[in-house]
């Protein structure tokens, strides 16, 4: 069983930065891959970016040049840190944690881009 609790969100101006983080607790983290995913209003959950325990990453077409997935398995944490932020931003994003078929979510932290 892993917990996720995710922490960073806020109100940000067009153009700012955030960083999120994802504490994890609750078994082996460092063999789980993990991601984070945004849901906006009346729009489906949608992937951020994701990162392997290998370290392959993927990411969305629309936030490619502007956000980076990073973990520290010391501290059992994963970031999502966003630059360049855009009001099509504007969602709740949320960690998620897989291994095979287990598969977590943290509960979304809120993310406002405006002005």
């Amino acid at each position: 069983q892993v917990q996720l609790v995710e922490s960073g969100g806020g109100l940000v101006q067009p153009g700012g930065s955030l960083r999120l983080s994802c504490a994890a607790s609750g078994s082996v983290f460092r063999v789980y891959g993990v991601g984070w995913y945004r849901q906006a209003p009346g729009k489906q959950r949608e992937l951020v970016a994701a990162l392997t325990s290998g370290g392959s990453t993927t990411y969305a077409d629309s936030v490619k040049d502007r956000v980076t997935i990073s973990r520290d398995n010391a501290k059992n944490t994963v970031y999502l840190q966003m630059n360049s932020l855009e009001p099509e931003d504007t969602a709740v994003y949320y960690c998620n944690s897989w291994l095979g078929s287990r598969n977590y979510w943290g509960q979304g932290t809120q993310v406002t881009v405006s002005s």
